[in-house]
């Protein structure tokens, strides 16, 4: 597993890559631009990948954080890349459902969870 940038986590497995969030707080536009200025090239150097991110040990977000999400799902799908996300802390979903962003992103329990959703769409 690589440690990219204090921030975030990327592993690379046979059906994914994973990119877990490390810090329980993303709250600082300097973390968030950080978070985009690492999360940004992976995407774009990869080539039809399942992303996975795993927000497990994020406890707190602020909006920015959303907005970020948004650009980074955007560029995974001009990938014809697909994007998961998992281990959302249940006051941060419930934004998630508040800002309708539940409908758009495919949100799982677990990593486990989402790990299988992609094995069973190969």
């Amino acid at each position: 597993m690589a440690s990219l940038k204090p921030g975030i986590s990327v592993q690379y497995t046979e059906t994914a890559t994973i990119i877990t969030f490390a810090k329980e707080k993303i709250l600082e536009e300097r973390d968030i631009q950080s978070l985009q200025e690492t999360i940004m090239p992976v995407v774009e150097q990869s080539e039809q990948v399942h992303f996975i991110l795993d927000f497990h040990n994020v406890q707190f977000l602020s909006s920015a954080v959303l907005g970020l999400l948004l650009r980074i799902s955007k560029k995974v799908y001009e990938k014809n890349s697909t994007l998961r996300m998992c281990g959302i802390n249940p006051k941060i979903y419930e934004i998630f459902k508040i800002t309708r962003l539940n409908r758009i992103f495919d949100i799982y329990d677990d990593l486990d969870a989402a790990l299988a959703a992609g094995e069973s769409a190969a």
